[in-house]
């Protein structure tokens, strides 16, 4: 395929989201419109944080509802999106010498497709999840992502979902403040600042940013799959921040497109 697809990370946020209609989902859905068309999707979710690099290798990978406390509407929802067997290939063999399983027994967790709902709501566009090796640092996750960065050329769009700023501790339960925290706030500006500038050397190495960062990211599952996104990224190439604002003062929606 002669045209490169972008590669995109989504700031998810609250899972209700795959319900709702707001500023976050309906982006989403003209995201669906704008893109150019993959073969497939390679998914690299929060919520897939285990300590091996797995691969989704089922025909039909199952909805997983990976959350409690929600109503029960949120768990009818099923996102039927077929597997993709040779793009899980692909991605093993992109990613050898390293060993990458192929897992019959995950599915497409809520980071996946409480988004693709509303981008690709047919589900009509297969889908390949990615694991999170928890046991891994930052900058391997960016290594992985520069090595899936050819998939880009065969049709492949690479979707991160997660959220810069992820600290649940501080979120304003029942408040919802308006403004963010300044702390993310800053943090968020510093990223964007760095991905303006191409400087993905100290995203890679976030924590040595400070206290903000600490805040923004005490925890790295929702930060990791941007790592993947940005080291998918092609010299020359722009970004762009198709969603923009933020959630409980401590969650940041942003989402970021390379390409």
């Amino acid at each position: 395929m002669s045209h490169r697809l972008p590669a995109v990370f989504f700031g998810h946020g609250n899972p209700m989201n795959a319900l709702e209609r707001n500023a976050y989902t309906e982006r989403w859905s003209a995201l669906g419109t704008e893109l150019p068309r993959p073969r497939a999707v390679l998914a690299i979710s929060a919520h897939w944080y285990v300590p091996a690099t797995l691969v989704t290798a089922a025909a039909h990978p199952r909805t997983i509802h990976d959350f409690g406390g929600f109503p029960r509407e949120l768990y009818e929802v099923e996102y039927p999106a077929p597997g993709d067997a040779a793009l899980a290939e692909r991605v093993q063999e992109l990613l050898a010498p390293l060993a990458v399983a192929g897992d019959t027994g995950w599915g497409l967790d809520h980071g996946t497709w409480s988004v693709l709902t509303h981008v690709y709501p047919a589900a009509d566009v297969p889908v390949v999840q990615l694991s999170i090796d928890e046991t891994q640092p930052p900058a391997f996750h960016y290594a992985l992502g520069q090595r899936l960065a050819p998939l880009r050329d065969e049709g492949i769009l690479i979707a991160g979902s997660g959220n810069i700023v992820h600290n649940l501790h501080a979120y304003a339960w029942g408040r919802h403040p308006a403004q963010q925290f300044d702390w993310a706030t800053r943090f968020e500006q510093q990223a964007r600042a760095l991905m303006d500038a191409g400087e993905h050397a100290p995203l890679v190495d976030y924590e040595a940013l400070g206290d903000d960062a600490l805040l923004s990211v005490p925890t790295p599952e929702h930060y990791l799959p941007l790592l993947y996104v940005l080291g998918a990224q092609q010299q020359g190439e722009r970004t762009s921040y198709p969603v923009e604002g933020g959630d409980g003062g401590s969650i940041s929606m942003l989402s970021v497109r390379v390409g």
